[in-house]
């Protein structure tokens, strides 16, 4: 039997050694470059979407790991302020692909935000770009993927120093930077779907895959936002019952993770899936529909719980998310 095994995997700083958000000596880098690598290959994906690569230097050395299973990858051009962008490793042919980096003239064109120094300003963009790839894994099922990293929940704040702050000085800032967080979340999620609809809309042969780090769980309204029409999702009686908003949907797989493992991070102490693999009705065959093997990697990933200063983990192995993936049968 012919599958497709996709994953989603947010790396955590993957910077070279001696940057200013990477590991501080060479054999920190050293292992954790290593302990990504065989995650990696114990999942042994078809493709997999990685999020907070630190540039094209730092992916190179994890790919160099992976024993050439993956010769064909792609790396975002357009970074956030930090340096992290999103990117594909896959196993198969990447036959074309799109950055994704405006928000469209059918979403939310310009939203306010503020600038280094605090001041308001409007932005008609992803913080990192959106990538987009599409692969073959057989001669007659081309799949198209999208690979995002929404605006974080874990909010940063401007200071004198010209460095980001993770404490803000009083309420009124911090509820001020979770605003204007979540409004930026929205619209790149509206931004996504709106990439998803021209992709899925009257077209029964291409399938789309939507995956990535979406910085909110299953129920939120930004993650929702990408579900298309809602009434029949996974695990509803509707969902065998084919309808007219099946060409437009787009099926959150999050229900079909068991239970014990259904979250991708620990944020102080509490489990939390934030990161989200959603497949199109061709990915669906048969009737009833038959569904995908899906899972989080929480084993081969051990995470600590984190707070709401990212650098704490600086130098440690592995992640602070667990990668997320889905094999379906072709």
């Amino acid at each position: 039997m012919n599958t497709f095994t996709v994953a989603t995997w947010n790396l955590e700083n993957l910077f070279r050694n001696g940057h200013q958000f990477g590991p501080r000596t060479a054999e920190e880098y050293a292992a954790k470059l290593n302990s990504l690598a065989q995650t990696i290959l114990s999942l042994n994906p078809d493709v997999l979407a990685v999020q907070e690569v630190g540039g094209p230097e730092p992916f190179s050395d994890l790919l160099a790991l992976l024993e050439e299973h993956y010769p064909h990858c792609l790396l975002s051009t357009h970074p956030d302020p930090r340096g992290i962008r999103v990117g594909f490793i896959s196993r198969l042919a990447i036959e074309s692909s799109e950055e994704i980096t405006v928000f469209p003239q059918n979403g939310l064109m310009k939203i306010a935000s503020t600038d280094g120094q605090g001041r308001t300003q409007e932005i008609s963009s992803f913080g990192r770009g959106a990538l987009g790839i599409c692969v073959r894994p057989l001669p007659d099922r081309p799949i198209n993927l999208l690979n995002a990293h929404l605006k974080s929940k874990l909010l940063t704040f401007q200071s004198a120093s010209g460095q980001p702050r993770f404490t803000p000085k009083d309420e009124n800032e911090r509820v001020q930077a979770a605003g204007l967080a979540l409004v930026r979340r929205t619209a790149e999620a509206v931004a996504l779907r709106a990439k998803a609809n021209r992709l899925i809309e009257s077209n029964n042969r291409n399938a789309l895959v939507v995956l990535g780090d979406l910085n909110d769980e299953a129920n939120a309204a930004t993650t929702q936002i990408l579900q298309g029409p809602g009434g029949s999702e996974i695990r509803t009686r509707a969902f065998d019952r084919p309808d007219k908003g099946d060409d437009a949907r787009l099926f959150n797989l999050a229900p079909l993770i068991p239970e014990e493992r259904r979250y991708s991070r620990i944020y102080q102490g509490n489990k939390e899936l934030i990161d989200h693999i959603f497949a199109s009705q061709e990915l669906f065959p048969g009737q009833p529909r038959r569904k995908p093997r899906v899972d989080s990697g929480v084993i081969l990933n051990p995470m600590p719980s984190i707070t709401d200063n990212p650098v704490e983990r600086r130098g440690q192995p592995g992640s602070d998310h667990a990668p997320v993936f889905a094999v379906f049968e072709l």
